[in-house]
């Protein structure tokens, strides 16, 4: 079996969103950090679960060499 370069490039790939998504975050954090506490975790919680969602489909084409299951 020839090896790919799929899980070089998705790990890339990923590596790619989450640099972008911290930048972002960190860009609002200032304006974050003046809200109440309780707005503040609720925020880095949904933060911290949303780059999730661009990453999975990239993980199935690593292993499946498609996009959709």
């Amino acid at each position: 079996m020839k090896p790919t370069m799929r899980k070089p490039a998705g790990m890339i790939a990923i590596l790619l969103i989450i640099t972008i998504w911290s930048v972002i975050i960190i860009n609002i954090a200032d304006y974050i950090l003046t809200l109440p506490v309780i707005v503040q975790a609720i925020f880095f919680l949904i933060a911290g679960i949303i780059w999730i969602f661009p990453v999975r489909p990239i993980l199935v084409w690593m292993e499946l060499g498609r996009w959709k299951i």
